[in-house]
């Protein structure tokens, strides 16, 4: 059985449904990441599975138990939040230490958690510092610290990285890598950042308007993303698409062309699609990975027009224009220069080539 399963969870606000019959298992030790824009119901389910919000209807269940209507203090999950919610007025012992000494836990017991807290954190010497005497990724080790010394069957991380710089945010998934690694505890990660999804995760629950689109590995969900939400939204650069024409088929391939294509381009068919999906003359929609593209020849051209490049010092986003004025990134390795409107020779290996129908589902 699933260390953490949720069943059937639906949640709503009167008359508005904010999360749609979501069913998600997470292992025991597992480390699973909720992604998805702004609004499609990630931190809300995290939320409930904290006890910080009512199910409507479904059941959620933690270590074999359902928690459903358990109050949050009884479920033995430890939340980190976006803000860091600590007592100005504390030094970092004392905000590690608070949660302890409301339960009453003996002073020498409380003083070991807080030590081998501040030792898996490497915070050892800023115990007696103020929280306004600390950098915003000290702060989040210490509401991170405060989390540990409960020692939680469950780990749940609500955007904890969103209020820092990038270089803070890259130290701070290492460390919370390490943490997980290290610890061995379930962890549950909300997060709008597909990079830190990508990096961090075992499994990625990627979402949209409360409903789950697809579940999967990071490299499941690159490779083989369900629709073109997914792949849009996994990868950075995200994937390039534009509206291509089914000109042949057999039982296992397409023949897709497009007024930028140099010559039509034949396209594997996925397991699940030869026996179904679009016939000749339906558009469908082609999608190329800007790491996949290459300047110059290669089995497959498309022939674009330069727009904008953007150097990002080891490699180059070059922006070009589709003949039907669809915009496409390439990115290239080292330093680029190109002239707008400079015409731009760009290959690509069909097998790197993703096809989706006119619902948006992968063929």
């Amino acid at each position: 059985m699933s260390f953490l399963r949720l069943q059937g969870i639906q949640k709503r606000y009167g008359p508005v449904s904010v999360i749609n019959g979501v069913d998600i298992a997470a292992e025991a030790g597992e480390f699973v990441v909720f992604v998805g824009p702004s609004g499609c119901g990630k931190s809300t389910l995290l939320r409930m599975i904290a006890g910080l919000e009512e199910v409507t209807s479904g059941q959620v269940f933690i270590d074999g138990q359902d928690v459903t209507g358990t109050e949050p203090a009884k479920r033995q999950v430890s939340m980190v939040f976006q803000s860091y919610a600590l007592f100005p007025h504390m030094s970092v012992r004392d905000n590690i230490a608070f949660g302890l000494k409301m339960s009453k836990v003996p002073k020498s017991e409380i003083d070991r958690q807080v030590a081998e807290a501040a030792r898996i954190l490497q915070m050892e010497n800023l115990l007696d510092r103020r929280p306004r005497q600390l950098s915003g990724g000290q702060r989040q080790r210490v509401a991170i610290g405060r989390a540990i010394v409960r020692h939680p069957k469950l780990f749940l991380f609500d955007e904890p990285l969103s209020n820092l710089d990038a270089e803070l945010r890259s130290q701070m998934r290492v460390e919370i890598a390490r943490l997980h690694r290290d610890l061995g505890v379930t962890m549950v990660y909300v997060t709008h950042d597909q990079v830190e999804a990508m990096t961090l995760a075992d499994r990625i629950v990627v979402l949209r308007g409360g409903k789950v689109e697809q579940i999967g590995s990071p490299q499941t969900l690159y490779d083989r993303p369900v629709n073109t939400f997914v792949a849009g939204f996994i990868g950075s650069p995200k994937m390039n698409f534009v509206a291509a024409t089914l000109t042949g088929r057999d039982a296992r391939t397409v023949t897709v062309a497009h007024s930028s294509l140099a010559t039509p381009v034949r396209i594997a068919l996925r397991d699940d699609a030869q026996t179904k999906g679009p016939s000749v003359g339906d558009t469908v929609t082609l999608g190329l990975r800007p790491e996949h593209l290459v300047l110059g020849d290669g089995p497959n051209r498309m022939i674009l027009t330069a727009d904008i490049v953007e150097s990002l010092g080891g490699s180059t986003l070059i922006y070009g224009q589709t003949k039907a004025r669809e915009t496409m990134i390439l990115e290239a390795p080292g330093r680029r220069t190109l002239t707008k409107g400079e015409t731009l020779s760009v290959g690509f290996d069909a097998a790197q080539a993703y096809l989706f129908d006119a619902t948006g589902q992968a063929i």
